[in-house]
């Protein structure tokens, strides 16, 4: 089970095991995020191996830089597993207005192989 509550300069993180999603969403600014994304990385390496579907739903209206690190490394993990076979693929959700949040989902994008969905919003 993994469910991390948002703070003011943290995201929501929720993994349903039901369907398998795990769901990033609010804005990314903590103190230091690797310390922050250190239970998701180690939630990856003991617990997401066990299952065979899974799909990442990204809603983050702002990362700051070293935010934007760690989802590159959340995103690799992903992209290597689905080079292994394993039935994985991202959706990015931003609102239509923010370009900022399409420029970065792009650059992701096209560093990856991985099916990445990116999705407008209505605010």
């Amino acid at each position: 089970m993994l469910n991390i509550p948002s703070t003011n300069s943290s995201p929501r993180i929720i993994f349903q095991e039901e369907t398998g999603i795990m769901i990033i969403e609010g804005e990314s600014y903590p103190e230091n995020s690797f310390d922050f994304f250190e239970p998701i990385f180690k939630w990856f390496q003991t617990e997401y191996p066990k299952y065979t579907t899974f799909e990442l739903q990204v809603k983050l209206k702002y990362m700051n830089s070293s935010s934007t690190k760690c989802m590159l490394d959340i995103l690799e993990i992903l992209n290597d597993s689905f080079l292994k076979e394993k039935d994985t693929r991202i959706k990015w959700f931003y609102e239509a207005d923010n370009n900022r949040s399409l420029d970065l989902a792009e650059e992701f994008k096209e560093d990856l192989v991985i099916p990445f969905e990116i999705i407008p919003i209505s605010n």
